[in-house]
């Protein structure tokens, strides 16, 4: 097991600095009501017009035929690892509004934010968790009957932290690696896109007297 909390530049909350995504994953199987509380972050995320349109097709090591699927699905470099985990899992984004049929070109943004909601919580139950974009979409519409108005997005992987010494040399190494982060300036930008990141308290104005 290994702690590599963010060496953050600025004060950010304990829980947000602790998230990491590792590749080594205990077998021990995931309590039932931890899942619930993980999912029930995600569904008070916000979202545009309270759509919600996210998804999760999970499955766990109770049902290894369901389990295997959801890693059939993943790129040959993550199975070798994902398939350890104990839970595994494929986001999903409605891509129409239910209340008029018209294409939400927000259900990316609010998915990410259920996930981001998910991942908070399960790292204040000791869980990690691990996204993947590395995984074959047809593959999965087939095999886990995803209908065409839903798009997957992401695989994860769930579950209490492992041993690194398990892993694979490389990938052992890249555990090991320092987590890195671009710089604020990189993304953050005052009034205008790509002006410097310059934060300031408003002056309030001095009063005179008559």
């Amino acid at each position: 097991m290994m702690d590599k909390p963010a060496d953050t530049k600025h004060s950010i909350h304990e829980l947000i600095a602790a998230r990491w995504s590792p590749r080594a994953f205990a077998p021990s199987p995931v309590e039932t009501n931890h899942l619930y509380r993980i999912f029930e972050a995600a569904r008070w995320a916000p979202s545009s017009f309270n759509e919600q349109p996210w998804g999760f097709i999970v499955a766990t090591k109770n049902d290894l035929e369901a389990h295997r699927s959801i890693a059939d699905c993943l790129v040959e470099g993550n199975r070798r690892w994902a398939e350890f985990a104990p839970v595994l899992m494929v986001s999903i984004a409605k891509l129409a509004f239910d209340h008029n049929g018209r294409p939400n070109r927000h259900a990316y943004h609010d998915l990410g934010q259920a996930v981001a909601l998910m991942l908070v919580q399960a790292t204040d139950l000791g869980l990690v968790a691990h996204q993947m974009g590395g995984f074959d979409q047809d593959t999965a519409r087939a095999k886990l009957s995803i209908p065409d108005d839903y798009d997957p997005v992401a695989g994860i992987a769930l579950g209490y932290p492992g041993d690194t010494e398990k892993l694979p040399r490389e990938l052992k190494a890249a555990e090991n690696e320092p987590r890195q982060r671009k710089g604020l300036e990189d993304f953050v930008w005052s009034g205008v896109f790509g002006a410097s990141t310059l934060f300031e308290s408003p002056v309030e104005p001095t009063l005179k007297g008559d």
